[in-house]
């Protein structure tokens, strides 16, 4: 039996005519990787669409969960919006309220939006906020100045309610939502609320040399009659890109229980400790990986496709990436990928040990030393039991 400190997410995922993420001149995203230049899909775009997915298997559908909001709009739209609509207090009061928790929530430059980075807070902690503003406004409905130093101090005390991030960490469940609690979060303006990730997520590249094309347009105008100049109302392009993607996610079990429940990460796999929800979690992010695609273009590409591959070690040891077994890039074909990953397994178990414990589901046959062949949906099982039991 092995105490399942990581489990190791690895896939490969295949993708033909698609733009799946853009980067800021609305080109597909590149890295170069040995010596080729590969198609690249960022972390943050893949964990998005896991995160917003609506299916069987949506991270909010899990009993228990609580959702988060990622805005830059948070304290003006979620926490001041409803006092707006009240009467009773003076539009000095609420403005002087809105500034001063837009500084305490966004940092010092929260006054503008343009200031503002997007963040992360959840349910709870807007609750909290909306509770909070509503009770200033009701102590100083006329006096402006008195409402925002009450919304001042809120934000600077130190003693009594303390960091107010900090406390609503020690005092609620999963104050940050499941998406705090899973990919973390960091707010500047309060360092002591930040959140380590318990998912880690890599950018996935294309196993071989990027494969791309300008894809030529024209848009036809339907009223445009014979009569009338001939040609195309609009003419454009853009580009598209095919590729077979390696995937990988690592899930710090330790720092999922702790973040989930709100246990000291070394008492994780304690007798006392609930693991239920952490397992739920790891049950229906399996699904998420091998099903849910990310994509611009969805429109003109249907850029839909389930992974092909998917292994899960569950282990003690550090994690490792199988990245390298692509180092050089290996023709676009599911088999030649395949056999690189099994070399590259073996040739890492052959140098470390295989101290972990493996399954895989693949869509082809492989070789995958010490791997037991699983359909997805026992995959996600397994993988939940491993983290539900403690063993493995």
């Amino acid at each position: 039996m092995t105490t399942p400190r990581f489990l190791q997410i690895h896939t490969l995922h295949s993708y033909p005519a698609a733009l799946l993420n853009r980067d800021d001149s609305g080109l597909a995203k590149r890295m170069p990787f040995g010596d080729a230049v590969r198609t690249r899909i960022s972390s943050q775009c893949l964990k998005r669409h896991w995160r917003t997915a609506q299916d069987d298997f949506a991270i909010h559908s899990i009993k228990g969960s609580t959702k988060a909001i990622r805005s830059r709009n948070i304290v003006d739209r979620m926490v001041m919006q409803p006092l707006n609509d009240k009467n009773g207090t003076s539009d000095d009061v609420l403005d002087a309220v809105e500034k001063a928790f837009n500084v305490g929530v966004y940092g010092s430059s929260g006054e503008s939006k343009s200031g503002r980075q997007p963040l992360l807070l959840g349910l709870p902690e807007v609750e909290h906020l909306q509770q909070r503003a509503a009770e200033i406004c009701a102590a100083h409905p006329n006096d402006a100045k008195a409402a925002g130093e009450a919304a001042d101090a809120l934000f600077k005390t130190r003693r009594g309610e303390g960091n107010n991030f900090r406390a609503l960490l020690d005092s609620a469940r999963l104050p940050a939502g499941l998406e705090g609690a899973l990919f973390g979060r960091m707010i500047t303006s309060d360092p002591g609320a930040n959140i380590e990730a318990a998912i880690h997520v890599a950018h996935a590249f294309t196993v071989h040399r990027e494969e791309s094309e300008s894809d030529y347009f024209s848009v036809v105008d339907d009223l445009q009659g014979d009569e009338e100049d001939a040609g195309a109302a609009h003419i454009g392009d853009m580009e598209l890109t095919a590729g077979l993607f390696y995937g990988y996610v690592v899930v710090d079990v330790p720092g999922l229980v702790s973040n989930l429940e709100g246990c000291k990460a070394e008492e994780w796999d304690g007798e006392n400790t609930d693991r239920e929800l952490a397992a739920k979690v790891v049950e229906h992010l399996t699904h998420l990986i091998a099903t849910v695609s990310p994509g611009a273009k969805l429109g003109s590409t249907a850029p839909y496709g389930r992974a092909r591959f998917m292994l899960i070690e569950a282990g003690s040891s550090q994690p490792y990436s199988l990245a390298d077994a692509f180092r050089r890039p290996v023709p676009a074909q599911i088999e030649d990928a395949l056999d690189a990953l099994g070399k590259e397994m073996g040739n890492q178990d052959a140098c470390y040990g295989m101290k972990g414990s493996r399954r895989v589901m693949s869509v082809e046959d492989c070789e995958i030393p010490n791997a037991e062949r699983l359909c997805l949906d026992d995959l996600a099982v397994w993988a939940a039991d491993a983290i539900r039991n403690a063993k493995v």
